[in-house]
């Protein structure tokens, strides 16, 4: 099965041209019976239960979540935006019992694999969800909710028509800027440089938040992917980028 965010790349083209800006390509796609398995065996525990608007991936207005009642605990809680096949996510609730994972996935298989690595390795302290990070930001989660906010490889929307679907714009930092707490970091990864210089623009420039203003190293929590891989090998630059949400 091809990795998540590959999936969507690949088929940036396949809508027609919306009116609405989104910043993904819907992807149902069909579950293998091993992952229609998993689905069917643990889905009822980790993918939350979200009520729609008008579309599969949008949140009926008035539904909020409560971190805690979702987790069971309080703790500290790290949000990934495109959250793929989970490598990034269960690597990090395994290596961090003590923290909560929350994955934003639009890609139905992809969150099927990640249930299937959550049973297999018996990992509890994560949660996903099928919808638009967008809604999710601005009044599902609680204001100051989190800890880390994780962009791995979003869509690159390569071709200049396409660039304002790009999620990294001064229009998103707002968003994030609501749900981190003080001292929060938002961390941001991506292969196409020309995707990294704007996101390099868009940190230095983030009202509220405090940056390098260069490439970080990278970054040590993140395994190199299936993804990841693929894109060294065709000898892209993978570039770091973080900002951290000021104190008052």
């Amino acid at each position: 099965m091809p990795d998540a965010a590959e999936d969507r790349r690949d088929h940036a083209d396949d809508e027609p041209f919306r009116r609405e800006v989104v910043s993904f390509t819907r992807r149902g796609g069909r579950l293998t019976e091993r992952l229609q398995g998993a689905w069917d065996d643990v889905a009822d525990r980790f993918v939350v239960d979200i009520p729609r608007g008008r579309t599969s991936t949008s949140v009926a207005e008035g539904f909020t979540l409560d971190p805690e009642q979702l987790f069971g605990r309080r703790a500290p809680l790290v949000l990934e935006i495109g959250s793929g096949r989970g490598e990034s996510l269960v690597h990090a609730a395994r290596e961090h019992p003590d923290t909560d994972f929350l994955g934003l996935e639009v890609y139905v298989p992809g969150v099927a694999q990640t249930l299937l690595s959550l049973r297999h390795h018996e990992v509890e302290n994560v949660r996903l969800a099928v919808v638009d990070a967008v809604p999710m930001l601005t009044r599902v989660l609680p204001e100051a909710s989190l800890d880390e906010v994780r962009v791995w490889f979003p869509d690159p929307w390569h071709k200049q028509r396409h660039n304002k679907r790009r999620l990294v714009t001064d229009e998103f930092v707002p968003l994030v800027r609501r749900v981190l707490r003080p001292g929060g970091v938002w961390r941001l990864a991506t292969d196409w440089q020309d995707y990294a210089d704007q996101m390099l623009e868009v940190v230095g420039r983030a009202e509220g938040f405090t940056t390098a203003g260069t490439w970080d190293d990278r970054f040590p929590g993140r395994p190199v992917t299936r993804f990841e891989a693929k894109g060294l090998a065709k000898g892209r630059t993978i570039r770091d980028v973080s900002a951290t949400m000021l104190t008052p």
